[in-house]
C-alpha cells in the first residue's frame, strides 16, 4: 500500500479519538466499492453540467460519514470544489437558507486550497484572465494591461449575471476586483468574508462596496449559484456538497422540522438548476422512513423513496443504501490497520496482534453490544488502535504487553446511539405529531 508516513499518523489519530479520517481513506476502506462507483458515476455527470442530488442511507455505524469522507477525497482528486457540513439543530435549518449558505462557504475547500477556498477560486479567475490575455499575445508589462483586464473581467461579469447572478453579488465581485488591483488586501478580505454570509462586517467596508446589510435567506440560494459561477471559472469542473448527519432535524421542534424537510424538497426540486452541483445528504433510516422524518412531508418521500425488493436494490435510486458492518468486515479493516501500523518490528508486532486476537477482540467487543455487530465499528477502532499502540510502545520493554492474554473489552463512552442499542426504550413524537407536514414553499 503506497500511503505517506503523515497520512499513516492522521489516520490513526483520528481513530483514537473516535473520529472519521479525512485522508487515507482507501488504506483501510472495505465494503464500499459500490457505493462511491456510484458517487463517481454522479461527480462525471455533473461534470458533463448535470445539477445532482444523492442521499446515503443507513444505520449508526454503517460509514455514512466514511463514505462521504471518500467522496470528498474523490471529488477533489478529480479537481472538484467540495464543501462538508455537518447537521446541528442551531444553525443549520434547511428553511434558513443564509445559514446553510453561510456553512457551505466557510467549509469550501478545494486540492489547492484546504481553508480560504473562495478568495482562492476568484484569485484563479482573475488569473485565468490576465493568462488568457498573454496567451493572445498581450504583453503583461505594457501599462495598459491592467486595463485590459479589467475591461475582459467585465466582460466575465456579463456572464455571471447570464448565470443569474444576484445584483449584489456582482457587485462585491467587482468590488473585490478593484480591491486587489489597487492592493487593498484589508477591504478585499472583509468582501470575501461578507460573500461568505458572515454578518459581522464593518458597515465602513459595505459602504465603501456600495452594499447594505448581510446575504438574506431569500438572497442566499441565488448567491450560491454565483459561487458555483467563479468554481467552475477557475478552472474546478464542479461543486460536491456534503450534507451529513441529516436525522438531526429530527432533533428539531415539529415546526422546525416541517420548514426544514420543506427547504430540502426546496433544494431537491432546484438541484437541476445548479448545473456542476452534486448534492450528497446522509441520514438514517428513520429519518427517511418515519412520518417524523421524510416520509411526512409526501412531496420530498414520493421524491426519493428507497425502493427494495429482497435484497436487491438498484444503487443508481434517489437514495444509495450502505450495508451495516459484519464481523468478515471488522476483520478485514482491522488486518488493513495492522498492515500499516508503523512499527519497527513488524514481525514481532503481528505476532503480538495476532489473528487469533482479532478475532478475538471482535467476539468480545460483539458481545458486549448485545451482538449488535454493525453498531461497533467506531468503539472497535478505537479499542484496536489502543491495542496496537500498547503493544508498539511495550514491544522492547520488561513488562511487554500481551493482549491475547492481557485484553479485556469494557464497555464505555458510549454515544446515545450506542447507549440505546444496549438499552433500547421506545420514544414517543413529543409534539405528538402523526399526519405529516404541510407543503410550503421556502422564499430564495
Amino acid at each position: 500500500m503506497n500511503i505517506s508516513k503523515a497520512d499513516v499518523e492522521h489516520i490513526f489519530e483520528r481513530l483514537r479519538n473516535g473520529m472519521v479520517p479525512e485522508r487515507g481513506l482507501s488504506a483501510f476502506a472495505v465494503g464500499v466499492d459500490e457505493p462511491i462507483k456510484e458517487i463517481n458515476r454522479l461527480l462525471d455527470l455533473v461534470k458533463s453540467g448535470e445539477g445532482l442530488s444523492k442521499f446515503l442511507r443507513g444505520g449508526y455505524g454503517c460509514g455514512k460519514t466514511f463514505v462521504s469522507q471518500y467522496a470528498i477525497l474523490e471529488a477533489l482528486e478529480k479537481n472538484y470544489a467540495v464543501s462538508f457540513v455537518v447537521v446541528s439543530p442551531n444553525d443549520t435549518q434547511f428553511h434558513k437558507f443564509d445559514d446553510v449558505y453561510e456553512k457551505i462557504v466557510t467549509n469550501l475547500r478545494t486540492r489547492t486550497a484546504r481553508s480560504g477556498a473562495l478568495s482562492d477560486c476568484i484569485d484563479r479567475w482573475i488569473g485565468s484572465i490576465e493568462q488568457s490575455l498573454i496567451d493572445e499575445g498581450e504583453d503583461e508589462d505594457d501599462l495598459s494591461f491592467d486595463e485590459k483586464v479589467k475591461h475582459r473581467f467585465k466582460l466575465e461579469l456579463e456572464s455571471l449575471k447570464a448565470d443569474s447572478a444576484a445584483n449584489d453579488f456582482i457587485t462585491v465581485i467587482r468590488a473585490y476586483f478593484d480591491c486587489k488591483q489597487e492592493g487593498d488586501v484589508v477591504l478585499a478580505t472583509s468582501l470575501v468574508a461578507w460573500l461568505s454570509g458572515s454578518k459581522n462586517i464593518a458597515t465602513s467596508a459595505k459602504k465603501k462596496a456600495a452594499i447594505k446589510g448581510e446575504i438574506s435567506s431569500s438572497m442566499a440560494m441565488t448567491f450560491l449559484k454565483g459561487i458555483l459561477s467563479i468554481i467552475k471559472k477557475a478552472g474546478h469542473p464542479g461543486l460536491l456538497i456534503v450534507i451529513d448527519e441529516a436525522e438531526t432535524i429530527l432533533r428539531m421542534r415539529s415546526d422546525v422540522r416541517g420548514k426544514s424537510l420543506n427547504g430540502i424538497r426546496q433544494i431537491l426540486d432546484a438541484s437541476k438548476d445548479f448545473k456542476g452541483l452534486l448534492w450528497l445528504f446522509t441520514g438514517t433510516p428513520e429519518f427517511y422512513d418515519s412520518r417524523k422524518g421524510v416520509a411526512g412531508l409526501e412531496p420530498l418521500h414520493d421524491r426519493i423513496k428507497f425502493i427494495k425488493q429482497g435484497e436487491i436494490v438498484n444503487i443508481r435510486q434517489p437514495q444509495l443504501e450502505l450495508k451495516p458492518f459484519n464481523q468478515a468486515r471488522l476483520r478485514e479493516v482491522a488486518l488493513k490497520l495492522r498492515e500499516i501500523y508503523i512499527t519497527d518490528a513488524r514481525s514481532t508486532f503481528i505476532n503480538e496482534v495476532s489473528d487469533e486476537f482479532i478475532d478475538l477482540l471482535i467476539k468480545q467487543v460483539t458481545q458486549g453490544f448485545a451482538g449488535d455487530v454493525g453498531v461497533i465499528p467506531r468503539q472497535f477502532l478505537r479499542e484496536y488502535v489502543n491495542v496496537l499502540d500498547l503493544v508498539e510502545q511495550h514491544m522492547n520493554a520488561d513488562n511487554k504487553y500481551h493482549p491475547m492474554k492481557e485484553y479485556k473489552f469494557e464497555l464505555k463512552d458510549l454515544t446515545p446511539a450506542e447507549e440505546s442499542t444496549l438499552h433500547p426504550t421506545k420514544t414517543e413524537d413529543q409534539d405528538g405529531e402523526s399526519s405529516g407536514y404541510a407543503v410550503e414553499d421556502l422564499k430564495w
